[in-house]
């Protein structure tokens, strides 16, 4: 693995971690209503509560965000920087990161 790669990987799996943090402290106060929700709809409120969007082909082996083809659900993903995996990053982030693109492939 070069140096870039490593690189890109590191900085991918710290924004999972940082999302992982994040989400766990934005749903702490939601009580029930959140309880309710399926993964994909958390997800989805924790990205439009905290203004950040999905940034697809950036994703670490089993740390994406949520929703891939041929699965459901967060950390399911086994291929690296998966086209049509995300990672939910800030608004203005996604297109400054190599390989990273708002559209799934």
């Amino acid at each position: 693995m070069n140096g870039t790669t490593f690189l890109k990987t590191s900085l991918a799996c710290a924004m999972t971690l940082g999302m992982a943090s994040l989400a766990s402290t934005a749903f702490a106060g939601q009580g029930g209503a959140m309880m309710k929700m399926s993964p994909p709809q958390k997800t989805d409120a924790m990205m439009a509560k905290m203004h950040y969007v999905p940034c697809y082909g950036i994703n670490a082996a089993y740390k994406n965000d949520c929703v891939s083809p041929g699965h459901s659900c967060a950390g399911q993903d086994s291929k690296a920087s998966d086209p049509g995996a995300f990672v939910a990053v800030p608004a203005g982030l996604c297109t400054k990161i190599a390989g990273g693109s708002l559209k799934a492939a």
